[in-house]
């Protein structure tokens, strides 16, 4: 099998392998970014209700030019699309859902993640940055924290022994999801629980600062059927 490399294809795979963790009746929130593409990937036969920090549940797919409405974008600005039965409110209900432990699963991006679960995805010091946003209330909020990102940046290691940015909120993510495999934080420490397609142990554990548990029931991690045939058509 061949080692998903293009940049195309490996959002749509992480964005993919996420939203097969996503059940039916849950409310998710989407991060910016590459966790908004999960909302393209999710199951026509589950029904799922998106929320958005900006005072929406019920978003659609990400809105193509002909579906594109100015007044209508998530947290980060991005065009959506509404669902049938979409409900708006205001920012501060939309807070009061995701304090009060209404939002059942968090996706967010990550610029570094550490073996205990720790997260840092808001600032890099020195560097501009409009503040935390949502992400702090978010994951110590819901119910279930993923993680979806590229697994390295510059070919330097995100999933270290113990982050060395600020961090968004401690010992709060569940799983990890990248382009090598789908990574669970336990009591022991990052547990590899799917390995990608053409990947070796080796090749994943190079690229892992933190030293990897293997699980005894490792499996394969499955991708989208189409995944190399979409690519070459776009």
């Amino acid at each position: 099998m061949t080692i998903v490399r293009d940049k195309q294809q490996v959002r749509r795979m992480i964005a993919w392998r996420v939203a097969q963790e996503l059940n039916d009746g849950d409310v998710v929130n989407l991060g910016i970014g590459l966790p908004s593409l999960v909302a393209n990937e999710t199951s026509r036969d589950i029904e799922i209700l998106l929320q958005s920090e900006n005072g929406l549940i019920g978003i659609g797919e990400m809105a193509t030019d002909a579906t594109r409405d100015p007044d209508l974008v998530n947290a980060g600005g991005q065009p959506i699309t509404a669902t049938t039965g979409a409900c708006y409110f205001n920012s501060a209900d939309s807070f009061t859902i995701i304090r009060g432990g209404h939002v059942d699963v968090t996706v967010l991006g990550a610029l570094q993640v550490d073996q205990h679960g720790n997260l840092a995805n808001w600032i890099i010091p020195g560097k501009m940055v409009p503040g935390m946003g949502g992400a702090m209330d978010l994951v110590v909020g819901a119910k279930k924290v993923i993680v979806a990102m590229e697994h390295t940046v510059k070919g330097q290691p995100k999933l270290l022994k113990q982050c060395s940015l600020p961090l968004t909120a401690a010992n709060q993510v569940d799983l990890i999801i990248t382009e090598f495999g789908v990574i669970e934080i336990t009591p022991k420490g990052m547990m590899l629980i799917e390995l990608a397609p053409g990947v070796t142990l080796d090749e994943i554990q190079a690229v892992t600062e933190a030293d990897l548990i293997i699980s005894p029931q490792l499996t394969a991690m499955p991708i989208p059927a189409d995944l190399f045939a979409t690519s070459s058509a776009a």
